[in-house]
């Protein structure tokens, strides 16, 4: 028999979820948040994620981690499962925004829909010059932490950064960004929620920073 104390442990996610409810917004991109929010509460929670995780690759606002940590509350036991679709989508959204910087960039149409609506064209330029160094790093920093990944996909096929490397790092960045959130709510649950809304953004960083210096370190040591 499961305790009284562990059930009600157990049906704290969705309290939780009900608590942080708040009135309907007049803000445009508060009212999208909460209308990717709304889809963790159907049964379409994973294709949601699926789609919204590949169009946050090229041009959606918000990133699917919102929707991740919803589904993971609600059924943490599949929470891995969600972080495998999460990473594929991303991925494959990655390879999107590589083709539409490789193949449609010259565009004019296309430029003017990025820059007036996505990034503006002084991040592009900033991050073109980065690619001069970085390339590997910069793909995986952007995938790993909350510095948006649709500038890095995009820049990368207009740079023209090799696919397979873009691809390799695109695949560990965003699997371990997506797996540690998974793992967190699954290990913790509640607890984790309220960790990761706080500090999300500065530990991925702090993860990644201490990865690069470490490969510095070796670098030059060895």
């Amino acid at each position: 028999m499961i305790p009284r104390n562990q059930a009600m442990t157990d049906m704290q996610p969705a309290n939780e979820i009900a608590k942080d409810a708040k009135p309907r917004s007049r803000n445009p991109l508060r009212r999208l948040y909460d209308w990717v929010l709304g889809w963790a509460d159907t049964r379409y929670g994973t294709p949601a994620l699926f789609t919204m995780s590949f169009v946050e690759s090229s041009f959606f606002p918000i990133p699917p981690d919102v929707l991740l940590v919803a589904l993971c509350l609600g059924d943490r036991v599949r929470s891995f499962r969600f972080a495998f679709w999460c990473s594929v989508a991303s991925v494959l959204g990655g390879l999107a925004g590589y083709g539409i910087g490789a193949f449609f960039w010259d565009l004019q149409a296309v430029q003017n829909f990025f820059f007036t609506y996505v990034f503006s064209q002084a991040t592009f330029a900033d991050v073109t010059r980065l690619y001069e160094e970085w390339n590997f790093w910069i793909v995986f920093v952007a995938a790993f932490t909350p510095i948006p990944y649709k500038v890095i996909t995009i820049t990368a096929g207009v740079c023209g950064i090799g696919l397979p490397m873009f691809i390799v790092a695109s695949v560990i960045g965003r699997s371990a960004r997506f797996y540690l959130v998974a793992w967190a709510l699954w290990r913790w649950g509640v607890p984790a929620k309220r960790l990761l809304d706080q500090h999300l953004g500065w530990l991925t960083t702090a993860l990644a920073a201490l990865g690069i210096g470490g490969f510095v370190a070796l670098k030059y040591l060895l």
